[in-house]
């Protein structure tokens, strides 16, 4: 590459080529980045000029990279994360312009973009957040990635392949509507089995793997009818059903005042809410600043 080309490039163009590269798709690219769709094209196009390349190619279903662009990919990669580490070397909320991508379900959202956006808001900040909800992806993967700088789980068991710290521990209960027809009799074996229920279909669910599991000891086989994908769509299918669900304790009493909560009629293991990270970040200010003030929203939510 010539002087010249190497003057024509800027962070903006390689932060483009690395949206493209992992979304594939020059509307999620430009969402990505919190751009315009012509703002990332104009800026794809200039890279094209540097490189000597199409670089992406379109398709019906996006864009797909050529050989030059996956053979620039891990240099691309490269040049960021140092450039992030030297930009955000003691990190300033107030001067950055920086994007964190969270992992979170819809309750953990709640608990925590409110308070971030205050501090972000009384700050001045130009920091942007980009809430991802959980899905059957490797979350260790993303993380390693890059693609998302931290998650926010419960799990069971510690994951060992991402760096964790407790944010709360608590356990699981069984809910329904107030009103629903067995909303004040105790919840037994066969009453669990015998009503319907709706659950967080994100995947493969080793939490609901464990439930069944724990029912077949028992000679047991509950009814799981309905799969959504956040804990919103759960609450609302038992206010206007006669369904039920297992939740997690915390969640259950954000709705206490429409939920019917109840112990479970078996037992189950403690559930930890983790704050998650790849080890790769531990030396990333912003991230570091990014895990503070979860910690502490958490820790001021009660």
């Amino acid at each position: 590459m010539s002087q010249r080309d190497i003057r024509s490039l800027d962070i903006g163009m390689l932060r483009t080529f690395d949206a493209l590269l992992r979304e594939r798709n020059v509307s999620r690219a430009a969402a990505r980045l919190f751009l315009s769709q012509p703002a990332v094209s104009a800026s794809l196009n200039k890279l094209r000029q540097v490189f000597g390349d199409p670089l992406f190619t379109r398709t019906a279903h996006g864009v797909v990279p050529t050989a030059r662009a996956l053979a620039l990919a891990p240099q691309v990669q490269k040049v960021l994360a140092e450039l992030a580490a030297l930009l955000e070397e003691g990190f300033d909320v107030a001067r950055s312009q920086r994007i964190f991508r969270i992992a979170g379900s819809d309750h953990a959202s709640r608990l925590l973009l409110p308070a971030l956006s205050r501090t972000l808001v009384q700050a001045g900040s130009g920091v942007r957040l980009v809430w991802v909800p959980p899905g059957a992806w490797s979350l260790a993967e993303h993380l390693r990635r890059g693609e998302l700088d931290v998650a926010v789980v419960a799990r069971i068991h510690v994951p060992r392949d991402l760096q964790t710290r407790l944010l709360y521990e608590d356990r699981y209960v069984y809910v329904t509507r107030r009103d629903h027809p067995c909303a004040h009799e105790p919840v037994t074996l066969d009453s669990f089995c015998a009503t319907p229920q709706v659950f967080l279909g994100y995947g493969t669910s080793t939490f609901d793997d464990l439930i069944d599991e724990t029912l077949a000891r028992a000679g047991r086989r509950r009814l799981a009818q309905i799969a959504v994908s956040s804990f919103g769509q759960i609450v609302h299918q038992l206010l206007h059903s006669d369904h039920a669900a297992v939740l997690g304790g915390r969640v259950a009493r954000h709705y206490a005042d429409v939920l019917r909560i109840q112990p479970l009629p078996f037992e189950l293991p403690a559930y930890q809410s983790l704050l998650c990270w790849d080890s790769r970040t531990d030396g990333d200010a912003g991230v570091q600043w990014l895990k503070q003030q979860i910690v502490e929203a958490v820790a001021a939510g009660g």
